[in-house]
């Protein structure tokens, strides 16, 4: 059974930072593209970085370029989003999803290009 589970949520202070994990089972993730998306009660989600099948490629919305990175560990079947310089309008359910892809080089932010999704972690910025 393919599954993404998400870990590393929680309650942080502004300014500080956490790890969030998406780990896979039930297939290896080594031809698929992952992205992590963020939603808040009463809105889209919204699409806050993806990565490329070997990693090669990362993109990032503006609201968080500079703050967050995604990497990959493929032989631990698991995609990371370090998030340092919290902010309170970070709140929300972080998710991650997954598609197949043979591209290597390109990735895609929105919800719409991914058919696998984890149940999502909470992410709480507040002091």
């Amino acid at each position: 059974q393919l599954q993404l589970v998400e870990s590393g949520g929680g309650l942080v202070q502004p300014g500080g930072s956490l790890r969030l994990s998406c780990a896979a089972s039930g297939f290896t993730l080594d031809w698929y593209a992952i992205g992590w998306f963020r939603q808040v009660p009463g809105k889209e989600r919204e699409g806050v970085s993806c990565i490329s099948n070997r990693g090669s490629f990362t993109s990032y919305a503006d609201s968080v370029k500079d703050r967050f990175t995604i990497s990959r560990d493929n032989a631990r079947n698991t995609v990371y989003l370090q998030m340092n310089g919290l902010k309170p309008e970070d709140t929300a359910v972080y998710s991650c999803a997954s598609i197949i892809t043979t591209t290597q080089t390109m990735c895609l932010m929105s919800p719409y290009d991914y058919d696998h999704w984890g149940q999502g972690t909470q992410v709480t910025v507040s002091s």
